[in-house]
């Protein structure tokens, strides 16, 4: 997977909602109603994610579920990343 350029980044993100571009990774916060929400939103993301073979850093702080997102061996942000990115606001907005 080829890394994407600083214009395909920018490009890409603006049909990403509330996701933002920090240090060549995106990354995006999710506000649950407790720690339980966070935790089942957390589980739903694995088989997601290992169904594309790309796999985001998390930390959960009780009631919100921080994600980052890049691709290590490319360097940066790829299309794996922003397919990823959409498809945890879908879990999102499933789990609501």
């Amino acid at each position: 997977m080829n890394k994407l350029s600083r214009n395909e980044v920018l490009s890409r993100a603006r049909d990403l909602e509330g996701w933002l571009i920090q240090d060549d990774k995106l990354v995006k916060e999710y506000i649950f109603n407790d720690f339980r929400e966070a935790v089942e939103y957390v589980r739903s993301i694995q088989p997601v994610a290992d169904s594309i073979n790309h796999h985001p850093d998390i930390c959960i702080h009780y009631n919100r579920v921080h994600v980052e997102l890049t691709t290590h061996d490319a360097g940066g942000l790829t299309e794996l990343d922003f397919k990823l990115a959409s498809e945890l606001d879908k879990l999102r907005h499933e789990n609501s």
